[in-house]
């Protein structure tokens, strides 16, 4: 029985399927010349047609707009300034999109340009209408190709790669696969390359145990921003609501087709009970090459996904230890109070997310770890709460003047990013 995000609600029958398909720079140019790869996007433009066929709605999430612009403008080395950066993105969008249009034009396949930042998702009424605008386009049949704003976008708020924006996209619409595509088959335990007893990694039940198992330091190429490790980050995100997440080569992307195939008749997940299965000869199973990463047991669901991984985290707020056990602990679940908090780190106002910190101490009260504990909106602002750090609620009101809130993090919008039984 193939596999379905439950947390979909706008499949057009029972059959279809919603797949964000993220194609890296390397699968789009060539990392010298920087010209087009027709034959690969050819390809992948065929697969995105059948899969549509097939009754599946399908999202593209592209890069290569910076390395289509070092073309257009006779640049060999892509720059650092981030201001040149922007500028060439602004050349090579267009053209890129130009691309596109002409090669799904082929086959009278309209296709749509969704430019997003994070930004844009910071505001919830924003963030959903995203959400609504996607579904509409895929609603009409048109394929939505995503890139981040890159032009507009500052440095900080920036979503960093386009590994991130796939998962945040596929996170938008509960899809049921994310394809990241690369120039290698599937992750490895190490460089193959370099080391002749790498072994392939064929599926993940468990990121924080594989990243323990892999070396993953790899950076992109000198024309994306990516690598392995924003793969696993990618990962991350996305199966935390409920996505299936693959990692294949983006030469082949028939392989996509055939992954989705086997999951249908299958024989994609054999049963096994360890958290990351190493050495599994997929070839000789008929598969191809890939990584795959299972869905979540506990998933976050959608506005505390949006917490998590939507909002700008303007600032840091430290806690005590019981302050982290009320959090943390399975019975209480507790709010952040201000009795509980020891330090404010940033300036920021209320409705702003921060990140909550437990720094662990020696014997002479030295910090020897940060945990972060969770993820959620404040009440206050830093001023206010670096006023009433310590306080009991009641004393709050004597204190401000006022009182907004007995919390300064309601647990409503708190996101715990640990389990009581770690700590």
């Amino acid at each position: 029985m193939i596999y379905h995000n439950h947390q979909n609600s706008h499949r057009p029958s029972q059959s279809s399927l919603t797949i964000v398909i993220k194609v890296g720079t390397t699968t789009i140019c060539d990392e010298k010349t920087h010209y087009p790869m027709l034959s690969n996007l050819s390809s992948l433009v065929e697969l995105v047609l059948k899969l549509k066929s097939q009754g599946h709605r399908v999202v593209l999430v592209s890069s290569a707009a910076v390395a289509t612009g070092l073309r257009r403008l006779n640049i060999d080395d892509r720059p650092t300034k981030v201001s040149t950066l922007q500028a060439i993105s602004a050349v090579g969008q267009g053209r890129l999109i130009r691309l596109y249009d002409d090669l799904f034009g082929q086959f009278n396949q309209p296709i749509a340009q969704v430019l997003l930042t994070k930004n844009d998702l910071s505001e919830r009424a924003q963030y959903l209408n995203a959400v609504s605008c996607l579904e509409e386009i895929l609603e009409l049949g048109v394929v939505p190709i995503v890139n981040e704003n890159d032009t507009i976008c500052p440095q900080e708020i920036r979503f960093g790669d386009n590994d991130t924006l796939s998962a945040i996209t596929a996170g938008m619409l509960k899809a049921d696969y994310l394809f990241l595509l690369t120039d290698v088959d599937c992750l490895y335990t190490d460089n193959p390359r370099t080391n002749p007893d790498a072994k392939n990694v064929s599926v993940c039940h468990d990121i924080q145990a594989l990243q323990e198992q892999v070396c993953v330091a790899s950076r992109g190429s000198s024309l994306g921003t990516g690598g392995m490790s924003t793969k696993l980050v990618a990962a991350d995100l996305a199966t935390a609501v409920g996505v299936r997440t693959v990692i294949t080569h983006g030469a082949k992307p028939e392989n996509m087709l055939k992954i989705i195939e086997a999951d249908d008749n299958g024989t994609l997940i054999t049963p096994h009970e360890l958290p990351v299965v190493t050495g599994d000869d997929l070839l000789a199973r008929g598969l191809p090459l890939h990584t795959l990463f299972t869905a979540k047991d506990n998933l976050l669901y959608d506005r505390k996904w949006w917490i998590k991984h939507g909002l700008h985290t303007a600032g840091r707020i430290y806690i005590d230890e019981g302050a982290m056990k009320a959090i943390l602990s399975k019975k209480q679940r507790s709010s952040l109070f201000a009795a509980g908090i020891v330090e404010v780190e940033k300036n920021f106002v209320a409705n702003q997310a921060v990140m909550i910190v437990y720094q662990r101490k020696d014997g002479n009260g030295h910090v020897v770890e940060e945990i972060d504990v969770g993820k959620g909106i404040v009440n206050y602002s830093s001023v206010e709460i670096g006023r009433i750090r310590g306080c009991q609620s009641h004393d709050i009101s004597d204190i401000l003047g006022y009182m907004d809130a007995e919390t300064v993090i309601d647990r409503d919008n708190l996101v715990r990013t640990l389990e009581d039984s770690i700590v």
